[in-house]
C-alpha cells in the first residue's frame, strides 16, 4: 500500500495583487510557511507561462527548482476554466466569455479551439515537469436539460455526450502521449458531474484510459450523493484529489437546488476544513484502503471564514487525516509459518 502525499494547496482562490499571493515565488513561500509541501497550479499567466512550459524545459526546469527551494512539490496543473470552454452552451456564451482571451471571445468556435489547444499544451507541459495528473473541467452541453421538464426529445443526451466525446477524445489522445492521467473534476454546471454522467461519457469516449477523476466530496454532499460508495465504485479511474468541506441542511422552504440563493443562503454551502459534515476519516481510510498514491490537495472554499484562516487550518488538518500505511499486517506476529504440505494436512488432503 502507498501513503498520500500531502498537505497541498490549490492556488487558485488565493492569487492577488498584493504580496505574498501575487507571484509564484512568493505563493510557494507563503504556502510552506503554512506547512504545506505541495501546490496544484492553475495555468493563469499571473503565475505559469503555459505555452513556454510545454516547449521548454529549461523553464519547467525553473520552475520545479524555484518550487524545491521552498520545500514544494508541483502536484497537478490545472486548467478547469479552458476545459470549461472545450464545451459551452449557448445560453451562457456571454458570462463564460470572460474566462477567455480577448481575441477569441464573441467567437465560440475560436474559443473552442483555443481551449482544445490550451488542454494539449497542459498536457505537453505536465510531462516536461514531471506529473502523472492533470486536473481540469468537462464543460456542458446538456446541463439546461438536466431536470427533464419540458419533456427532453429523445436521443438529445446521447448526442450531446456524443459530441462531448468528440471534442475530448484528441485531448485525451494527447495525454495518453504525454503519459498523463486527465482527471475531471465531477461538478455542478458540468456535464459530468456525478457517477452516472461519468459513464456516459467513459463509454462514449471508448473506456479511454487517461479518462479519470478527480475526487472532490463536497460536490457530492450538495447532491446528496454517497460520497464514500462513490470511492468504492469508482477508485481505480480516481487519480486526483481536492480536499474540500460541506454541508447540506435543507428545511422546509429550500433543498438541493437551493431557491436561486446566494451561497451563505443556500441549504448546500462549501465550508472549510472541519467546518462541514464530510467524514473525511473515513475518505482518507478509503483511499488509503484503494492504494491511492496522489496528493490531498486543499481547495479552500468557504461562504463564511476568512481564506487565509481556512489555509493555515487546513494544512494541519490534512497531515493529522493521512494514513501512514503499515508495511506488514498487524497480526504477522501469529503466523504459523506452514508450508504446503502443512497446508494440505490442515486441509484433510494428503500431501
Amino acid at each position: 500500500m502507498k501513503t498520500i502525499k500531502g498537505p497541498a494547496i490549490f492556488l487558485a482562490q488565493f492569487m492577488g495583487a498584493e504580496a505574498p499571493f501575487d507571484t509564484l515565488d512568493n505563493l510557494a513561500g507563503w504556502a510552506a510557511g503554512l506547512g504545506y509541501e505541495g501546490i496544484q497550479l492553475p495555468t493563469d499567466k499571473r503565475l505559469f507561462d503555459l505555452e513556454l512550459a510545454a516547449d521548454s524545459q529549461t523553464y519547467c526546469d525553473d520552475i520545479t527548482g524555484m518550487l524545491a527551494s521552498h520545500g514544494i512539490a508541483l502536484t497537478e496543473l490545472s486548467t478547469h476554466l479552458q476545459g470549461q470552454l472545450v464545451a459551452v452552451h449557448p445560453a451562457y456564451d456571454a458570462l463564460f466569455d470572460g474566462f477567455a482571451p480577448a481575441q477569441v471571445r464573441a467567437n465560440p468556435q475560436a474559443r473552442q479551439a483555443w481551449a482544445t489547444s490550451q488542454l494539449k499544451l497542459a498536457a505537453r507541459a505536465s510531462r516536461r515537469l514531471g506529473l502523472n495528473a492533470h486536473a481540469s473541467f468537462s464543460g456542458a452541453l446538456a446541463w439546461p436539460y438536466l431536470y427533464p421538464w419540458p419533456q427532453r426529445p429523445a436521443g438529445l443526451v446521447e448526442e450531446a455526450f456524443g459530441e462531448l466525446a468528440r471534442r475530448w477524445r484528441p485531448i485525451l489522445d494527447a495525454f495518453e502521449d504525454a503519459g498523463v492521467d486527465l482527471c475531471y473534476e465531477l461538478h455542478p454546471g458540468e456535464d459530468l458531474h456525478d457517477g452516472v454522467t461519468f459513464e456516459r461519457f467513459l463509454e462514449a469516449v471508448g473506456n479511454h484510459p487517461r479518462a479519470s477523476i478527480l475526487y472532490d466530496p463536497s460536490h457530492f454532499v450538495l447532491q446528496q450523493l454517497d460520497y464514500l460508495a462513490f470511492i468504492d465504485i469508482y477508485h481505480t479511474r480516481i487519480k486526483a484529489f481536492h480536499v474540500k468541506d460541506a454541508e447540506f441542511r435543507p428545511d422546509g422552504r429550500q433543498g438541493v437546488y437551493g431557491g436561486y440563493g446566494n451561497w451563505v443562503d443556500r441549504a448546500g454551502r462549501f465550508r472549510s476544513l472541519g467546518d462541514g459534515q464530510i467524514d473525511f476519516k473515513a475518505i482518507f481510510s478509503k483511499m488509503a484502503q484503494y492504494d491511492y498514491a496522489g496528493w490531498a490537495v486543499l481547495e479552500w472554499e468557504c461562504c463564511l471564514k476568512h481564506p487565509e484562516d481556512g489555509a493555515r487550518e487546513g494544512a494541519d488538518f490534512i497531515r493529522r487525516h493521512i494514513i501512514r500505511v503499515a508495511e506488514r499486517a498487524f497480526d504477522d506476529f501469529a503466523g504459523s509459518g506452514a508450508d504446503r504440505a502443512q497446508l494440505r494436512t490442515l486441509m484433510g488432503i494428503a500431501p
